[in-house]
This record gives structure tokens, sequence and C-alpha cells, in this order.
């Protein structure tokens, strides 16, 4: 069954005006990067420097840039070889997958949409780190409006 399409939301969901209440794509991504910031603070210890956040179908890609902390990077530089690296993605996914049932929720909360996996991994050489939602379904979302050019 096809899913209606966001303009239309209001008249297939009982003719409630539902598409004032609903977010606009910018907005649930916003809303997903502040859920991201608060995760980063209170589970690695310190949020990123940027964060960006795109809804694509039915996947959402987060995008952290400057996560590493200081002791981090003075880990991946000091151990010898790939052993820093390898530790340190070693940790970091250890501690997704920890908090994943939280991650997901925030995220289902927001979207709407129950997420189905979550894909992760670092850069210890650019201190990115990327979150990828695969959703159940596209969410429903409010068309933005369009500038006149006033």
């Amino acid at each position: 069954m096809a899913r209606p399409s966001p303009a239309r939301a209001n008249s297939v969901r009982g003719g409630l005006d539902l598409e004032v209440a609903m977010k606009t794509s910018g907005e649930i991504e916003a809303a997903v990067c502040q859920g991201m910031n608060k995760f980063e603070q209170e589970f690695m210890g310190r949020g990123p420097k940027d964060i960006r956040a795109h809804l694509i179908d039915d996947l959402l890609v987060v995008r952290l840039q400057g996560v590493l902390t200081a002791a981090e990077q003075h880990l991946v530089k000091t151990l010898p070889g790939e052993k820093g690296r390898d530790l340190l993605k070693q940790v970091r996914t250890h501690l997704i997958e920890t908090a994943r049932p939280k991650m997901e929720a925030m995220v289902q909360g927001i979207v709407g949409v129950k997420v189905i996996s979550l894909h992760h991994d670092i850069s210890t050489r650019t201190g990115e780190e990327v979150v990828i939602f695969t959703l159940a379904e596209s969410p429903l979302f409010r068309e933005t409006k369009k500038s006149h050019g006033f």
C-alpha cells in the first residue's frame, strides 16, 4: 500500500488537521541532531563540534564531526601500528551497541517510524563519526512553504 504524500496526510487520517502538527523534514533533522548531541554528551562525555542529520527516504544519516576526546586522540597516536585505531573503534562500537535501544527510541520518537537497523563507524584520522538508521518506512513530514522572494 502506498503511503500518502505528506501534504495529503491530514485528509487521509480521518480528516484531522495533522498537517499543522507534523514537522518538516528540516525540523525532524534538527530534533535528531539535538537528541544525538545529548546522547554524545551523556554517554561519551562531550558533544561533537558539528552535527548534521539527513533524512533520505527510509534512511536517516547522522554525521558528527569533532567527536574524539583528547584522551582518544592520544591513544590513537601513541599505540603502535593500527592498535590504537582498532581499540578505539572497538570501544566506540561497544558503547553504541550498549546504548542502541536508547538511540533507536529517541529516533523513533522524533520520526514516528520504527528503526529497523543502526550502522556506525568512526574515523580516527578525521574525528568524524557516522550513524545511519534504517527506518521501517519513509516518515511523513510537512512540506516546507516556498519563499516567494519578497
